[in-house]
């Protein structure tokens, strides 16, 4: 109960400081900072060590590819019957195929599950950015890129080798085989523990609902396969493959999580619809909060 409250708390006191300007409106961008500097390397440092790596862990990497082409063949579908244009397209595919795995998913696993269960959230984290940086940056791309062009694939590679979290998840990996990284743990918990506090307010800062009447049908439609749909794939998946345990219930909540904030910096970079991808990432951040008790009832229900 108590991590409920905190998490509200937290978010609505982004909100209100916003909404009454007593904090700079660009304050979440260093905040952000912070978290993906310092923060998101640290709960590599923390918790990759001791992970015990098997082949059943391949099942939160092939989750989050399974709820991106999802999103892709269901928007897809959805745009053509529409006719939208291809930045529409682009738009609802980023608004709809990410997770919010870091900074929603971290601390509500640790509500629902417990804090021993975030290494296999990492792995939906890591896999789920990388498909951003990939296939999200081609997705966003493809409604820029005039008759003839082509896309930069070396500006690609770059955002992807450059993101703090990969290296510092890469370097977790490699130094857990020479030296012993405990002796640093008292170090990487307090920087851990900034984590979700500062996530959840940096998302209160952020939260914005002007203007969601003229695109209620683009939103409903974006956060019914994130919210409901997409959980729904990995489930499903899980059933067919025989995934049991803490891989198959992390896996499912993580993909029932909201829209990646990332998607709306994203679609601002690419002249996308911003303003719908925003406003899905902000509706779907309250519903979720609801959506996200509703399949841990289902979780338990089928794994428990």
């Amino acid at each position: 109960m108590i991590n409920f409250i905190m998490i509200a708390f937290c978010i609505a006191a982004g909100t209100l400081l916003r909404r009454t300007n007593l904090i700079h409106s660009e304050a979440h961008k260093g905040i952000n900072t912070w978290i993906l500097y310092f923060a998101l390397p640290a709960v590599s440092f923390k918790y990759i060590p001791k992970i015990v790596w098997s082949s059943e862990l391949l099942f939160p990497v092939f989750s989050a590819i399974l709820v991106w082409a999802g999103s892709w063949l269901f928007m897809e579908v959805y745009c053509r019957r529409k006719n939208y244009k291809q930045r529409s397209r682009s738009s609802l595919e980023l608004a709809a195929g990410y997770s919010n795995t870091s900074f929603i998913g971290f601390p509500l696993i640790i509500a629902y599950f417990g804090e021993a269960q975030l290494p296999i959230a990492i792995i939906c984290d890591q896999t789920t950015f990388i498909l951003l940086s990939t296939a999200g940056i081609i997705n966003a791309l493809k409604a820029n890129v005039q008759d003839g062009e082509t896309i930069d694939v070396k500006f690609m590679l770059r955002k992807l080798v450059s993101f703090p979290p990969l290296i510092g998840c890469i370097t977790a990996l490699m130094l857990s085989q020479l030296v012993d990284l405990s002796v640093a743990e008292p170090f990487f918990d307090k920087l851990v523990a900034t984590v979700g506090p500062l996530a959840l307010f940096s998302i209160g800062l952020q939260l914005k609902f002007d203007g969601w009447r003229q695109q209620i049908s683009q939103i409903s439609t974006a956060m019914s396969y994130k919210l409901i749909l997409a959980p729904a794939l990995v489930l499903l998946f899980a059933l067919l493959l025989g995934v049991k345990g803490a891989v198959a219930r992390i896996s499912i909540f993580e993909a029932a999580m909201p829209t990646l904030v990332t998607s709306g910096i994203i679609a601002e970079q690419y002249h996308l619809n911003t303003k719908l991808v925003n406003l899905v990432i902000g509706f779907s951040i309250v519903v979720g909060l609801l959506t996200t008790a509703f399949w841990d009832f289902v979780i338990r229900l089928f794994f428990s």
